[in-house]
């Protein structure tokens, strides 16, 4: 039995031009990206909100059963999700600051800087319900 080699050409890509192709969408992708920063921090800032959330419904339930709200996230049943420092996915650490029988404040404090510029997204709520930004990464 005999083979026949066939000298016939693939049509493809040449290497220079895969590679100008991906340096044309890498410059594409640097000119876009300083104005989709706002909404990645966007994005992230709804984790906060979404937890704040909770804390205010579980200090809610804590106040009608005891009269008063919590000064503690255990006492809340509350169990803050692992950090991305602590190989978690959280971008927030959070944390009551004040609580008596009539209002609390609960805070959460960013932990990574979404676009670089060295201030850190912080969001409290209270006992009105509101999550409110009180600084704007």
């Amino acid at each position: 039995m005999k083979l026949k080699i066939s000298n016939k050409k693939l049509k493809a890509f040449s290497l220079q031009e895969v590679l100008i192709v991906l340096l044309i969408i890498g410059v594409f992708m640097l000119i876009a990206l300083p104005n989709l920063m706002p909404l990645v921090v966007k994005a992230k800032s709804i984790e906060a909100q979404m937890q704040l959330k909770y804390i205010y419904n579980n200090q809610t339930s804590h106040r009608y059963l005891y009269s008063k709200y919590s000064a503690d996230l255990y006492e809340l049943d509350f169990e803050a999700p692992k950090t991305v420092k602590e190989n978690g996915t959280s971008n927030y650490t959070y944390e009551i600051l004040s609580a008596d029988n009539t209002t609390f404040v609960a805070r959460a404090t960013a932990i990574t800087d979404f676009d670089g510029d060295g201030i850190f997204n912080v969001w409290e709520i209270n006992e009105t319900g509101a999550p409110r930004q009180i600084i704007k990464d």
